[in-house]
């Protein structure tokens, strides 16, 4: 675990700053600026009307008594990746902009749906023999 947030909190930024020295280099810093601008801008206005729509939605469900589990993972994917596109870079924003697209959404959704039920179903990893959740590894 402690590896992967590793990756995560150190390898991506640095990853994503050579690219983006690369990308100066070639396109200009102008352009390199107004690039991660734009994208940021055109990211977080379609990440705000997707969230609308997700929000209308699971509002509706509520309205309708049933349980809007289907539209909480959409919204949250949305947030994600929003929080993706305001962050500088271009494999964020294009991780980001992948969330936006439905059926991208589709498919994690059902490989999270996948991993929460084998979680609950006590066969996950750092899961003890009755179920409880053991965080010893």
């Amino acid at each position: 675990m402690f590896t992967k947030l590793l990756l995560l909190f150190i390898g991506i930024p640095f990853l994503e700053m050579m690219i983006l020295i690369k990308l100066g280099e070639v396109m200009g810093f102008a352009s390199t600026l107004l690039l991660i601008i734009g994208t940021g801008v055109l990211g977080a206005a379609a990440a705000k009307a997707q969230g609308m729509r997700a929000w209308l939605s699971l509002q509706a469900e509520l309205n309708q008594g049933r349980m809007p589990g289907d539209q909480m993972l959409d919204a949250l994917l949305i947030f994600t990746a929003g929080l993706l596109l305001i962050t500088p870079g271009l494999l964020t924003d294009l991780f980001g902009f992948f969330l936006l697209i439905p059926l991208a959404r589709s498919w994690i959704k059902d490989w999270m749906r996948r991993k929460i039920e084998k979680a609950m179903s006590g066969q996950g990893p750092g899961q003890g023999a009755n179920g409880i959740r053991v965080f010893i590894e």
